[in-house]
């Protein structure tokens, strides 16, 4: 994984885990649940298991009109 997405990847894991805390002390275990299995294996995969973490990180091609161009709905037939 790039240094780029590593800093996103840390950067997202350390707004869900302050705001996991947050949500605990409001006592919202719900809001607080949902959260911590969303990035659950990007919090128990950081620092440990790299090819873990790559398997479940997204991203967008840097590129993607190469990929061939969407055909315009308003235009007319």
């Amino acid at each position: 994984m790039d240094a780029a997405m590593e800093r996103r990847v840390s950067v997202a894991t350390g707004w869900a885990s302050t705001r996991i805390a947050v949500l605990d002390r409001e006592e919202r275990y719900e809001d607080s649940y949902a959260i911590t299995e969303e990035f659950r294996e990007w919090i128990t995969c950081m620092g440990e298991n790299q090819s873990m973490l790559e398997a479940n990180v997204l991203a967008v091609p840097r590129n993607p009109s190469k990929r061939g161009s969407m055909p315009n709905p308003l235009s007319s037939d």
